[in-house]
């Protein structure tokens, strides 16, 4: 899988017209007196000021080729390793106008030293890195004097259902800002094996290398993922494209702000999918083992029981579970509902730092 994004046209049947005519005034129907044509104009119009292209300069260390050589280091002294400039685009978007926040992809920025952004109309800003998280492959970036800018509203990526129309917005190949359309073919797609914490958004729009850390946009002008990979054999876009999903990314974000970093928890369980129906449930996380003396062990959770709610949310899989108590911050709570002998139980568990976890397991033998 390639960390690179962007989106395809769709066929524009009855259906999308029909979506168009009852969603928000910003997609309408003009009458050309040739018919009634379909348009997303007008939603393009309000959201792509928002969306902007990213450049960045900076350096990585590398083995170097002469060192293997050990002829070569009998006759001098070379190094190790030699340090060698790179420079990378990709695409952001505008969260927070006032404050100058420009959300990416991790990928875009994990070598920067320097940031440059370029806005739909053109001008150019200078920004910092506030911090990346790897696992998720998102960053965020600031920039220094942020003026006259137009930020996107966060929509709510867990309201996503498969068939829901989006857009996508980015820099592909390096061609200025451009507009793509498709659906949302599946949700909570894992086992990428990209990063940590996976619960994709895959969508058939054509995801191109530019368009990494662009945005990912509802019929309602909101901002419901960040564009970050494709699974293409031959490096172009196949129609199977991935965002991580806002809500992940918000979460991510906040604690981007606050400190620079995320800071993972455990409450102390091993969490496994269903692989068989159990009582009639296909869906849910089935807690295989229970550290003792861990935050979920005194909150009464046991080894057997099935996780169906979290938050609030159906659970899907175990992999979202991971990713909540993964991206909620150390002393928060987390609510759970499980099911044990065909009866439900509730569960309040406090995320613990995961050193103290870890010690905990160590003192507990």
């Amino acid at each position: 899988m390639q960390l690179l994004p962007s989106l395809r046209p769709i066929l524009l049947g009855p259906a999308f017209l029909f979506c168009l005519a009852i969603g928000p005034t910003l997609a309408q129907i003009p009458d050309l007196k040739l018919g009634r044509v379909p348009t997303l104009a007008p939603l393009v119009k309000e959201v792509t000021p928002a969306v902007v292209n990213i450049s960045v300069e900076g350096k990585i260390r590398q083995d170097n080729p002469l060192y293997q050589n050990p002829r070569s280091r009998d006759f001098a002294d070379v190094p190790k390793q030699v340090e060698r400039q790179v420079s990378a685009t990709g695409s952001g978007v505008i969260v927070d106008a006032q404050r100058g926040y420009v959300m990416t992809a991790n990928h875009v920025v994990e070598h920067a030293d320097v940031a440059q952004i370029r806005t739909k109309d053109g001008r150019k800003f200078a920004a910092r890195l506030v911090g990346r998280d790897p696992a998720t492959d998102i960053a965020l970036l600031q920039i220094d004097d942020p003026t006259d800018l137009r930020a996107i509203a966060l929509g709510n990526s867990d309201a996503l259902e498969v068939g829901d129309f989006v857009i996508a917005v980015g820099n592909p190949f390096g061609l200025g800002q451009t507009v793509t359309s498709g659906l949302v073919s599946a949700l909570g797609r894992t086992g990428l094996g990209k990063q940590g914490y996976e619960d994709f958004i895959q969508t058939d729009a054509a995801i191109n290398p530019g368009n990494s850390g662009g945005a990912l946009i509802s019929l309602r002008g909101e901002l419901i993922g960040i564009n970050t990979a494709i699974i293409s054999p031959g490096g172009g876009n196949v129609g199977i494209g991935f965002a991580v999903p806002i809500n992940m990314a918000r979460r991510v974000m906040e604690q981007l702000v606050q400190s620079g970093r995320v800071d993972r928890g455990r409450i102390g369980v091993t969490l496994l999918d269903l692989d068989s129906p159990s009582d009639g449930r296909v869906q849910g996380a089935r807690v295989a083992d229970v550290s003792a003396g861990s935050p979920a062990e005194r909150a009464g959770l046991r080894k057997g029981d099935i996780i169906v709610k979290a938050n609030d949310m159906p659970v899907r899989s175990a992999t979202q579970v991971r990713n909540l108590i993964g991206l909620t911050p150390v002393g928060q709570r987390v609510r759970l509902v499980f099911e044990r002998d065909r009866a439900l139980g509730n569960a309040t568990v406090e995320v613990a730092p995961v050193a103290e976890e870890r010690a905990r397991v160590r003192s507990s033998g």
